[in-house]
């Protein structure tokens, strides 16, 4: 058996290493940039950090798109790239921004894709999207350096995930003063997406021996710097670690799939609009409760990274004590623990169900799960 691991071509790694942006951008012969960037993000100042680093050079700036970036979004994109007389994109924000701007790199080379829908899944794209530099704002979803991204189709109401080796940007700026101002809570639900991408990562089924160092040492290093990211927001040195923690994790599980958690994550994004990363956080120790049986002496790894003293611990006790300290983890930072705080109704739970079992990341769940499991984990964190 052949294990394929895929990573972007070059990446800087440093608090103020955007400043290499404008000495990249020369080098590499573009003319200018398509600048994939939230309104906040530029309502705060975020983005004119990027900007200045461009030392002049030409660009033209897209907005028009949600946090859970839809069809129409990509769509709307990619006409405003036709239009900007650019070559090649610039990427700044979290999952939504890069997301987006892989959707519309893809379609620009890729046209005979240009419904969107057509890329969910593993699709078959022929050409290398346009060529794409992102600079992440969030410490979570890694997007800079996966073949991975999420768009929400509307007119089903599901988010599709898909995965193109050819999506990948082609140069990372990892920055940490970038991130530096994102609030407590955004910390603390992007850190936790980010250890739920570590975690499931880790734990599933297509995880060899590469993806388990990469992954064990993104748990431990989030794990460590989390709590001082989200309540010391000047803490510069933790803001670095966990941009590196979340890079780390986001290097293997792109190459090697997660499991239910986002599955089950990626319906209640679709369908109520919650933000990824808070779905993820609130679901992870119910999942990590049900796959337990599967994955006992990883559990028992994982506690061990995360700081639990198991050296008198059965297996079972470990492992346990790894899904506590998921918990508590959580709850120091004040993520919502029940469906019911963030007001999804219970009579949605089936069909959140029916939508999760056909979720692309539901077949690397390191434990066999059914609809009708589920529905029971929906129930739970009900």
């Amino acid at each position: 058996m052949a294990n394929r691991f895929i990573l972007n071509e070059t990446s800087y790694f440093g608090a103020g290493s955007r400043e290499v942006l404008g000495g990249e951008v020369q080098k590499r012969g573009y003319s200018k940039a398509f600048i994939v960037a939230d309104k906040d993000l530029i309502q705060f100042g975020i983005v004119a950090k990027v900007t200045d680093a461009l030392e002049g050079f030409p660009y033209e700036i897209f907005s028009d798109f949600k946090a859970n970036p839809t069809v129409n979004n990509v769509k709307a994109g990619v006409d405003a790239y036709k239009a900007s007389g650019a070559d090649f994109i610039i990427a700044v924000g979290g999952g939504s921004a890069i997301d987006t701007a892989k959707g519309i790199a893809i379609i620009i080379n890729n046209p005979e894709f240009s419904d969107v829908v057509s890329l969910e899944g593993v699709a078959d794209t022929k050409n290398k999207c346009v060529d794409i530099i992102a600079l992440p704002t969030t410490a979570g979803t890694a997007a800079e350096v996966t073949i991975n991204y999420v768009i929400t189709d509307e007119e089903s109401g599901r988010k599709m995930v898909c995965v193109d080796p050819n999506d990948i940007p082609v140069l990372a700026i990892v920055d940490a003063e970038l991130m530096a101002t994102m609030p407590a809570c955004l910390t603390a639900a992007t850190g936790m997406d980010a250890l739920t991408h570590a975690i499931e990562g880790y734990i599933t089924k297509g995880a060899w021996e590469l993806s388990n160092i990469l992954e064990i040492n993104a748990i431990k290093i989030i794990s460590d710097n989390l709590r001082a990211a989200t309540y010391e927001g000047d803490n510069m040195k933790a803001r670095e670690q966990m941009a590196l923690g979340q890079y780390v994790a986001g290097m293997a599980f792109s190459n090697v799939g997660l499991g239910c958690v986002h599955s089950m994550a990626h319906p209640l994004g679709a369908r109520f609009d919650i933000a990824h990363g808070v779905a993820n956080a609130l679901l992870l120790p119910y999942v990590m409760e049900f796959n337990m049986p599967s994955c006992v002496v990883k559990y028992g790894r994982i506690a061990k990274a995360m700081g639990v003293d198991t050296a008198n611990m059965t297996k079972e006790e470990a492992a346990q004590a790894a899904v506590d300290a998921v918990k508590q983890l959580s709850l120091d930072l004040k993520i919502p623990q029940t469906l019911r705080e963030i007001n999804i109704p219970e009579d949605a739970l089936e069909q959140l169900a029916n939508d999760a079992f056909n979720d692309v990341c539901t077949g690397g769940n390191p434990r066999d799960i059914t609809e009708a499991d589920i529905l029971e984990l929906y129930k739970k964190a009900f």
